[in-house]
């Protein structure tokens, strides 16, 4: 067997090569960071179209408190609507109820009273303290204000099939029900 001249073989020990890690061919890594792209695109258009679904709730919010009462704010509707869904109560229930802090929440029903909106009547389990509650008139203004809010939805989807709406809720119900993320919690 001949020797190489490009590797003297006696005269030099040779060096054991440790194997290289294996790498993922090109084409994979290529593979997850189109996927990933593509994914950070879906997670960007999914944002967007929930913002666009935020806004456009406020909005119909704003325009249903106009409709409840036009001298009123928006936030004023939101207790109003809480009372009609969930009755009388005090004013530190329906401020934590509607994520309001108490005094303007106060201040909100005090106006609601002036207006003959709601009325606060003596607390039947604790004579010192009263409880709100929607009047006739509150509860018309109300129910009209969420019957207008509700036909601008129900034109919204009403061309609509049934397996949309199914999909649609089921979507929306998997999503709602996600654990909420932990305030400490520093990941985005």
């Amino acid at each position: 067997m001949a020797r190489s001249p490009l590797r003297p073989e006696h005269h030099m020990p040779t060096k054991k090569k440790m194997p290289e890690p294996a790498k993922a061919p090109a084409t994979a890594k290529k593979s997850t960071d189109e996927a990933r792209t593509e994914r950070d695109k879906l997670v960007g258009a999914l944002g967007e179209q929930l913002s666009a679904l935020l806004s456009a709730s406020r909005a119909l919010t704003t325009e249903a408190g106009a409709a409840f009462h036009p001298d009123l704010p928006p936030a004023a509707f939101h207790i109003a609507q809480w009372l009609r869904s969930f009755g009388a109560a005090k004013v530190s229930r329906v401020a934590e109820a509607v994520a309001m802090d108490r005094s303007a929440t106060s201040r909100l029903t005090s106006r609601l009273i002036e207006l003959g909106l709601v009325e606060a009547r003596p607390d039947p389990d604790d004579g010192r303290g009263v409880v709100l509650d929607l009047t006739d008139l509150g509860r018309r203004n109300i129910d009209q204000a969420i019957a207008r809010k509700g036909d601008v939805f129900h034109r919204k989807i009403e061309g609509w099939s049934h397996v949309d709406l199914e999909q649609f809720t089921a979507c929306l119900r998997r999503f709602n029900a996600m654990p909420k993320r932990d305030p400490s919690d520093k990941r985005r």
